[in-house]
């Protein structure tokens, strides 16, 4: 059975730094997505002059202004909010917990989508790689576990890189972590969030595993289209390739932000060895 959603969305984020005035969050973000005040005024179809003017705090946006701005910038809707809040507006888009019965059917699809994917692992996680659900088989595969790293909220990174969590386990350590790393690093640059850097610097400073200090620096081409995990397990070595699943289309902060991992079998030995372990499964329930 899948884990149930936890009652509370992820870890507490760190306060937001107070803003000044809307212009200055609006110059981090064009700043923070490199793009001249000429480049994002010919995104919005206004004038430099007018864009300069919101920056320095000469003009007052509208409501309206703020939020084309913040599309033509690409902020996820937790920064649009805060925005929206800076320039003496309402948020637009609400923030439910996962249990709020407003988004009982969301939960619903997040839960067909773990448990259609079985045999294989899968796993929901927040903006913090926190754990939300997973199915039976991403159970089966972390195995034994510190104690203390399964403590909620469940941070998946943290597991995955800690050296008592999978680390050990993982044959392709350093090419993965570095995997993990550029992907956090992308992303703390896409939002900003200061919890996600304190992260990246948390999974570099993590030691390598001995085995892995000991052997080659492992790089996997598989046609240059993935980055496989490699992990030891009790049926052998398992290699597998992962992908994100997002809304398509959410008007809430909580929904935005929610991601599903799905790990697919990358030879026909891990197949078959994830069939074994789903028919072990069952046998045993």
């Amino acid at each position: 059975m899948e884990q149930a959603f936890v009652s509370r969305y992820g870890p507490p984020m760190k306060p937001v730094p107070p803003i000044s005035h809307v212009g200055d969050y609006l110059r981090e973000w064009r700043q923070r997505r490199r793009m001249s005040q000429l480049d994002l005024a010919l995104e919005a179809d206004i004038s430099t002059r007018h864009l300069s003017f919101l920056e320095t705090g000469r003009s007052q946006p509208s409501r309206e202004m703020v939020l084309l701005l913040a599309e033509k910038l690409d902020m996820p809707l937790r920064e649009q909010n805060i925005m929206l809040v800076a320039a003496g507006y309402a948020p637009v888009y609400s923030e439910r917990s996962l249990d709020d019965p407003a988004l009982a059917s969301m939960r619903q699809a997040v839960d067909l989508v773990l448990k259609g994917h079985e045999p294989y692992p899968a796993l929901a996680v927040d903006r913090h790689w926190s754990l939300v659900a997973a199915n039976d088989a991403l159970f089966s595969l972390i195995g034994e576990m510190d104690p203390a790293l399964l403590k909620a909220p469940v941070n998946v990174l943290r597991l995955s890189m800690h050296p008592a969590g999978l680390a050990r386990r993982i044959v392709n350590f350093r090419e993965w972590r570095d995997h993990l790393v550029a992907r956090l690093e992308h992303q703390v640059d896409m939002t900003g969030d200061a919890a996600l850097a304190a992260l990246v610097e948390e999974l570099r400073a993590y030691p390598t595993p001995d085995a892995a200090a000991r052997g080659p620096a492992v790089r996997h081409d598989y046609a240059g289209i993935v980055v496989p995990l490699q992990l030891t397990t009790g049926e052998g070595m398992l290699t597998l390739f992962s992908t994100t699943t997002v809304f398509g289309t959410p008007v809430d902060v909580t929904l935005s932000e929610l991601a599903i991992e799905a790990f697919f079998p990358a030879d026909a030995e891990t197949a078959e060895a994830l069939r074994r372990m789903a028919e072990r499964r069952s046998a045993a329930s």
